[in-house]
Order: structure tokens, then sequence, then C-alpha cells
């Protein structure tokens, strides 16, 4: 058992020791890049000066000026990346190591390659000309290459890290989305084992007073559990109008009570629409979750302990559209980025909202969400009716 813990806890600084390697190239790769950028177009442009302005045939950029112009060009990169610490933090948030490890090869070459040519410009003029257009010139050409070089390298290396970000949060998302069909199938079958119930309830009505009156009690008892897990008693308590939605609510508030969560649930379903089953159940599925875990968290931590965490649940027609209101107990105390966490061991928090927004995008509907004195509010909005396009005017 202690050989199965030190593996485990090795295992888990290997992973943060390549996730701090990847971090660290990745940075190291831009900042190179954007300073090699930004130093090569200066160098140009003071070179074009000198020639122009001053007349000199052929100028040169001296020792004290190239040290003042490289250090501010630092200065100035540093601070962009620092500014853009947020977006990096998302997008390196949460990732396994096989992640990190596919996104360091290619900019551990482009580093190498940087490196090189840098090495190769410290001792000369990386183009020239043969003589035939002159000093001047050729260390024009050789800047403005650097300039597009560093440049396109740039502008490839961010679309690069952006897009394994964006190919990560799809994985995720469509593997999500199987786990919810899956238990959208679970659902169904539920409902046909409740269906068949009803359907033969007569029948067991019949079988469960026989054992009564035969005083068979340990068969009766039997018989009621075989009844209770076969049909999923108590899971159209919540009575919403829909049956499936029914299902989950009463699923997701049976987990909200294991965890000591208050919940409190209106919602009233719209008799018909163009919306699915499935689509409700990833609708609230999704909310609910992120509420439910919102409020373990509190728990867990034992934040605000004067008052029990909750979860309230508003939703019903408003004139042509649904109108969904869900607010829980949270600890964050800003409005979170949808699709990453603050979490630092989170793989899938944040997808369930990307789930969201792309189901109410697909029925043209809105989503807003906010935070407030510790409370996470998120609101749907959703028409009805084929004829309803313009959400603002609906309401």
């Amino acid at each position: 058992m202690e050989g199965v813990e030190k593996m485990a806890r090795y295992e888990e600084k290997a992973k943060k020791g390549i996730r701090a390697v990847s971090i660290l190239i990745t940075v190291s790769t831009l900042i190179s890049l954007a300073e090699n950028f930004f130093v090569s177009l200066i160098f140009c442009l003071l070179l074009i000066w000198k020639h122009t302005a001053w007349r000199i045939a052929v100028p040169l950029v001296e020792d004290r000026e190239s040290a003042v112009i490289a250090w501010c060009c630092f200065g100035i990169v540093i601070m962009a990346v620092y500014g853009m610490r947020k977006r990096l933090q998302a997008v390196f948030r949460g990732k396994t190591w096989k992640w990190y490890a596919v996104l360091t090869l290619p900019l551990f070459v482009v580093e190498v390659v940087i490196y090189v040519a840098n090495w190769g410009a410290g001792y000369g003029i990386l183009y020239r000309s043969g003589g035939n257009m002159g000093l001047y010139y050729d260390q024009i050409f050789s800047y403005a290459g650097w300039v597009v070089l560093s440049g396109l390298s740039l502008f490839a290396v961010g679309v690069y890290v952006l897009s394994m970000d964006r190919i990560y949060m799809e994985q995720k998302k469509n593997s999500q989305y199987h786990e919810q069909v899956a238990v959208y199938q679970m659902l169904e079958e539920q409902y046909r084992q409740s269906e068949r119930l009803r359907h033969d309830l007569k029948n067991h009505v019949l079988a469960l007073r026989s054992l009564w009156e035969e005083q068979d009690w340990e068969k009766l008892g039997d018989y009621l559990k075989r009844m209770e897990g076969s049909a999923q008693l108590g899971m159209n308590e919540e009575a919403t109008g829909s049956r499936p939605v029914d299902a989950l609510l009463c699923q997701k508030r049976k987990m909200a009570e294991e965890k000591g969560i208050l919940w409190e649930c209106s919602v009233q379903m719209p008799k018909s629409c163009k919306i699915d089953d499935f689509d409700w159940c990833v609708l609230f599925g999704n909310i609910l979750d992120n509420a439910v875990e919102a409020c373990d968290q509190l728990r867990s931590k034992k934040l605000r302990q004067e008052l029990q965490p909750f979860i309230r649940i508003h939703a019903g027609t408003v004139k042509k559209c649904f109108l969904l209101e869900v607010s829980n107990s949270t600890e964050a105390s800003a409005r979170p980025e949808i699709g990453y966490t603050e979490k630092e061991n989170s793989q899938g928090h944040g997808i369930g909202l990307l789930n969201v927004e792309d189901m109410v995008n697909r029925y043209s509907g809105a989503m807003n969400v906010e935070i407030e004195n510790s409370v996470f509010v998120i609101s749907v909005l959703l028409p009805m009716g084929d004829a309803v396009h313009d959400i603002e005017r609906a309401v």
C-alpha cells in the first residue's frame, strides 16, 4: 500500500514537472520570437532613418543603441506576456500530461531554431549580396527577413497553442456528450420499466395481497424491493410535466440531499415545443451538475458555515419563451470564463457550460451568467415557437 502511494506521488510530481516545462518552453518561445520581431523591426527602421535623414551612406547600429533597443523590447514583451497571463493560465490549466508533451515538442524545435539563428547572427549579417548591393542593403534585407520570419513564426505559434487548446476542449465536450447520451438512454430504460410496472400494477396488487393474506412477510418484503428497484419509484416527484426532466431532477435532488445541500425547485415544462427531451436533459443536467459541485466545494472546505449551501431552480413559460434560472452558493467571486476553470486538478469542469451554450445557440436562445454576493446565477431563455426569432421582442 505504501509503495502504491509513493508511486502515485511520483506520478503527480512528474505530471507537474511536465506541465512546468511545457509552460516554460511555450512562454520562452513566445518571448524570443516577439523580441526578435521588434528588435529587427526597430533596427531596420533605425538604419533607414540614418541613411535618409542623416545622409549616412553605410549606417550601422552601434553597440550602445543595440543594447538599449534590446532591453526596451524585452521589457515590452515581458509586460505583454504578463498581460496575457490569464489567457495562458486558462490554456494550460487542467490538461493531461500527454497534451503538454504534444504541445511542447514542436515549440522546443522552434526554440532550438531561434537559438541557432541568433547564434549565427552574432557572427555576422545573415544575408549578403556578394558585394553587389552594398553593406547597407545587406543589413536592411537581413533585418527585414528576420521581421518576416519571426512575425510569421510568432503568429504560427500563437495559432498552434490556441488550436491545441480548442481541440482539447472539443474532445472533452464530445466525451461529455457521449456520457450524457448514456445517461439519457438509462433514463429512457427507467421510463419503460415504470410504464411496464403501471401496466402490470393490478397483477402486482393481487400478488401482494396474496402474500399478505398468507403472512409470508419475507417474500412480501422481497417482492416490494424488486418493485421499487425495477420501477425507480419516486423519480417523478418533481412533476414538471416532462418525464425525462422529472427523472433527471429527482436524480440531482437526491445527490444534493446526500451532500447536505438545500434544494428548492419550481419547474413547469411547456406542453409542446420544438426542443427534444435529450436537449432538455443536456440543459438541466449540465447546469445542475455544476451547481451541486460548487455547493459541495463550499461544504467540503467548510466555508460559510453559518449558511447552508443551496440550489434554487425556477423555470416556466414567459410569453412565447421558456425561462430557466438556477442560482446556487459558490466560493467564486468573479464571473467564470465559459469552458475554463480555476481548479488546478480539473479536466472537465467548465465544459458543461460550453455544452449548455451550444444547446442554447442551436435553438436561437440567450444565456446569461453572473456572480453576486457569493451566489452563482445562470439564466437561459429559449423561444418556444418557430415564429419567435427575436428574444428581446418576445419578452
